[in-house]
């Protein structure tokens, strides 16, 4: 009896079947890359979308500053215009006073008027001057401070101590702690 011999192998066909199994990891593979891509996309568009949005936020951002920098700009002319129209018109009222003093002393041969009139000027200059912040910095007996004083001069002397201011050459001024002028003076030091 001659029987068909029929190789029921599992393995006889493994080359198919090694090809079949590629051939569903490739599927597999193409699937996961689409997912990816998918994936990758979107993420990406959501990036996008953050930094659109970042974006808009900055130049809002930069055109608002830019705004407030011409308007501090011009809120600073402003006050500069008007100080310094604030400060005319004080002195305005001290040029009438001059003008006024000169049309009576075209007349006057006493000395002693024209150092009064000189004197009731000078002081009204001063007062609007200080009604403006104007201080005069201090000097004589103070001790040197050169955030305030100029030293031209320097004098040897026992008299008084080292450092001490002996005399004022010429006035100094300030705004509260601004130095407007600093006061030229002359100062002590130890006698050799």
């Amino acid at each position: 009896m001659t029987h068909k011999h029929h190789n029921n192998n599992p393995f006889k066909n493994s080359e198919n079947l090694d090809e079949e199994v590629k051939q569903e990891e490739e599927k597999q593979e193409d699937q996961n890359s689409e997912a990816k891509n998918d994936s990758s996309d979107s993420e990406l568009k959501e990036l996008q979308q953050k930094y659109d949005t970042l974006n808009q936020q900055y130049l809002r951002l930069a055109a608002d500053f830019d705004n407030y920098r011409k308007r501090q700009e011009h809120e600073r002319e402003e006050l500069l215009k008007f100080g310094t129209e604030n400060a005319l018109k004080k002195m305005i009222e001290v040029l009438d006073n001059f003008e006024r003093g000169k049309k009576a002393l075209e007349s006057v041969e006493d000395c002693q008027k024209v150092k009064e009139s000189f004197d009731l000027v000078h002081k009204q200059v001063f007062e609007a001057l200080k009604k403006l912040g104007l201080e005069i910095i201090e000097t004589e007996g103070k001790e040197f401070d050169p955030n305030f004083h100029d030293a031209v001069m320097q004098t040897p002397t026992s008299e008084k101590p080292e450092h001490t201011i002996i005399n004022e050459l010429q006035k100094g001024y300030k705004m509260g702690d601004k130095v407007l002028r600093p006061a030229l003076v002359n100062v002590a030091t130890a006698e050799e």
